[in-house]
């Protein structure tokens, strides 16, 4: 028996993607069809940024009794509780999963069918029941939004060593004795220190250079941070193979003088995301797709005209608000029939370590390969006022502005940094200049004052100018 359907849209995926497109079509009163094979919610709810964050602020927590005697307040130890970590973990979990759940999608008008999609032909999808039922979707459109996957490294030995990826850690209910973390990316080095804080012993293994994509001066102050509180890091370090048991695990690495064995209790695998369209049959609707994800145009839409694809899937940055954005983009385009395109250049990143180091734009060194003129403001943290109240004064930010003043690119590290690079994100993508910035009205004591104070800078040689200072003093001649 095959049950046949025919929205106007369908969507393949309950990640923040597709969870948005399905919403918003459906307050338009758009018949929509939600295919999810999993959890809804997908891997930000689930696995990804909600139970890393809240993991980050057991950890915070647990920082900031530690260095709560500088501010007069001492505690007699810290006692971590890692059973009840585990629970406040999967509390924040719960506490946001009834919003992405069946019954508020089934209510909000979505058609939610769980189970695992697969394309039949260019205009048809259908979807295997467990009760042997077969689901049959020809839909107008579709909107492929299945997220990523950990990638796991072709290291010798690791599919018979017992390892965990970010869809499993946050299962652990005993905080490791020793974590040896492969891969010094943002979610390799976020788990690395929230560990660390929660009283493990970590070791993070990197080939190349910790945090490669970013401002290699900022990265900089988050490696030191994370090395003075005790993290273990080994970058230029290859793996030459791996093997153990649950609770023993050996890491062999590729040393200066030959091999070195690494010995710990626990690996994490942090490496890495593939997109996840290897069952979904995309040849079958003529989709074209590569080892990186669904290739797509500027208007996110595929080989198939009738299929979009967002988020990880497709192929560009990996991120939750990206998806977010690329669903707004779908639903202008698909309902209102407005021309969009995207334009990455103004995405922020964050990696959420402490300090957190934020960045969108060009960085410094995208700026002079790009052979433009630009020149970059700074500002440091020990210069605030509330940065100083808090003493958390480590880190700076740096504007990366071009003629006329543009800003082009801007890099925050310090407290704080992921709130604090949504005005630059702002910035950058209406094309703002300095003066704006500078001329903003800032709240005392605050640490967007950072900011500002940086984009001042900009008009400072100017002060210095003999032209500009006889202005002025010709013009203290009229009282």
């Amino acid at each position: 028996m095959t049950e046949a359907l025919t929205p106007d849209i369908c969507v393949i995926g309950a990640g923040a993607g597709g969870l948005t497109v399905a919403a918003a079509a459906a307050a338009f009163g758009v018949p929509v069809v939600l295919i999810e094979k999993g959890k809804m919610g997908g891997d930000c709810l689930n696995s990804g940024c909600v139970p890393s964050k809240s993991l980050i602020a057991a950890a915070r927590h647990a920082h900031a009794i530690a260095r709560g005697k500088m501010f007069g307040v001492v505690a007699r130890g810290v006692e971590v509780d890692f059973t009840r970590v585990h629970a406040h973990v999967h509390e924040v979990i719960a506490a946001i999963a009834p919003n992405d759940s069946v019954e508020r999608f089934s209510a909000l008008g979505v058609h939610v069918i769980k189970g695992a999609a697969r394309f039949r032909d260019a205009r048809t999808v259908t979807v295997a029941q467990a009760s042997g039922e077969d689901i049959e979707i020809k839909a107008r459109r579709f909107v492929i939004a299945t997220g990523s996957s950990p990638s796991l490294p072709p290291i010798a030995g690791l599919k018979e060593t017992p390892c965990l990826t970010n869809e499993t850690v946050f299962d652990l209910t005993v905080a490791p004795a020793h974590l040896i973390v492969i891969g010094a990316g943002p979610v390799g080095l976020e788990l690395a220190q929230a560990f660390r804080r929660l009283g493990s012993a970590v070791t993070v293994i990197e080939a190349g250079e910790p945090l490669a994509r970013e401002d290699a001066e900022c990265a900089a102050v988050v490696l030191d941070a994370l090395a003075r509180e005790g993290v273990r890091l080994r970058p230029g370090t290859a793996v030459a193979r791996v093997a153990g048991t649950d609770g023993s695990i050996e890491v062999v690495v590729r040393a200066e003088h030959g091999e070195e064995t690494i010995a710990g209790s626990h690996l994490l695998i942090a490496t890495g995301r593939r997109a996840n369209a290897d069952d979904l049959n995309l040849e079958a609707a003529r989709i074209r797709h590569d080892g990186a994800g669904i290739l797509v145009n500027r208007h996110l839409k595929t080989a198939n005209r009738r299929v979009y694809a967002i988020g990880d899937v497709a192929g560009g940055a990996q991120f939750t608000h990206l998806a977010s954005h690329h669903a707004g983009l779908v639903i202008r385009n698909e309902l209102f029939r407005l021309p969009v395109r995207v334009n990455e250049d103004g995405v922020p990143r964050v990696t959420f370590t402490d300090p957190e180091l934020a960045h969108v734009g060009l960085t410094e060194a995208q700026a002079r390969r790009a052979r433009t003129r630009f020149a970059v403001l700074r500002w440091p943290f020990h210069e605030n006022d509330r940065a100083q109240a808090e003493r958390d004064t480590r880190g700076h930010i740096k504007v990366v502005v071009g003629g006329g003043g543009r800003i082009l690119g801007a890099t925050i590290v310090g407290p704080s940094a992921g709130e604090l690079i949504t005005a630059w994100t702002l910035a950058v993508e209406r094309r703002l200049k300095a003066r704006t910035l500078a001329g903003m009205i800032v709240p005392y004591p605050t640490l967007a004052e950072v900011g500002k104070r940086a984009a001042i800078t900009y008009y400072m040689p100017g002060a210095t100018r003999g032209f500009v200072r006889r202005v002025i003093a010709w013009l203290r001649r009229f009282g």
